[in-house]
């Protein structure tokens, strides 16, 4: 029994329900789920009856949330009191390539409101690290896009941004509303390096159908491919391109969603607090686009 399985616990308790637990605790549902069976195997007992409506405490549970409210309580002032002694803190914030500027000014302000003493590094991310760092230990916290590989990793979706293909200006599908995956049978598209997260890979290669293009690792080698080899590739229809280059809509593609990422075993206050600033400000209007609930 540690200080998270009770905070999962109480969370649970107060809210009587997985779902709404999960979401106030910034995760996802079978991790809460699986922790709390846990917390009930250590202790020996049932802490919670659940049902198809919800959950209700059990004597033992009621017990245990009284208790457990009190050490988290501690647990919180320990913590106060050491973050004090120590000075301010420091956050890492991993970004991949447009996540920085879609999603930062809006949010930038709100947490230098809530935590005014906290440094802040951004650590931006190449197109072959679509968790920026989250997974090696360089960041604590994401602003990035999926799909990819999130086995450990919790998101919540902040915006969902329709799909495009890149062109070139005098390309002959370049002057189309949209365009179909099957309009771009046997054209060259550009790829990422070998170990590249390969779900990721997949979705930003149109499914893996297409092949020949050059590799790259940056948003910028992207846009040079298309200019000079007439390369095609897929991006989120968010933002301006430079002159030479157009993006045209992908009608039967599904978008692309901006999310907010931390590593499951690791969510201190201040990743939480993140987390839940990232997810206000999406639902108040996150820069432009259309904010979207986690599926």
């Amino acid at each position: 029994m540690d200080l998270r399985s009770l905070r999962y616990f109480v969370a649970v308790a107060e809210e009587r329900h997985f779902g709404r637990a999960a979401a106030r605790l910034h995760m996802t549902q079978p991790p809460l789920s699986r922790a709390i069976k846990q917390l009930e195997t250590d202790l020996g007992t049932t802490l919670l009856e659940r049902s198809p409506s919800g959950v209700t405490l059990t004597a033992a549970g009621t017990a245990l949330y009284d208790e457990a409210r009190v050490l988290l309580a501690g647990a919180d002032q320990a913590r106060a009191r050491v973050a004090a002694a120590a000075g301010a803190g420091t956050l890492t914030v991993g970004t991949l390539a447009d996540s920085a500027e879609q999603a930062s000014v809006l949010l930038a302000g709100e947490f230098r409101k809530r935590h005014p003493g906290v440094r802040i590094r951004v650590r931006e991310a190449d197109l072959t690290d679509p968790t920026t760092g989250l997974r090696s230990g360089l960041a604590d916290v994401a602003l990035t896009r999926i799909p990819f590989d999130d086995t450990g990793i919790g998101t919540h979706v902040l915006r969902s941004d329709p799909i495009g293909v890149v062109l070139r200006s005098d390309d002959p599908l370049a002057g189309r509303d949209q365009v179909h995956r099957a309009d771009l049978a046997g054209r060259s598209w550009f790829r990422f390096p070998d170990g590249t997260d390969p779900v990721w890979q997949d979705f930003w290669t149109g499914g893996g159908e297409f092949r020949g293009g050059p590799v790259v690792r940056t948003v910028h080698e992207c846009l040079q491919a298309v200019l000079w080899n007439g390369t095609v590739g897929l991006a989120p229809l968010v933002h301006d391109l430079p002159q030479g280059v157009t993006a045209v809509p992908l009608a039967d593609y599904p978008p692309s969603r901006l999310v907010v990422a931390w590593r499951e075993d690791s969510t201190p206050p201040l990743v939480r607090s993140f987390v839940g600033l990232a997810l206000h400000v999406a639902r108040t209007g996150l820069d432009h686009g259309t904010a979207a609930a986690n599926p």
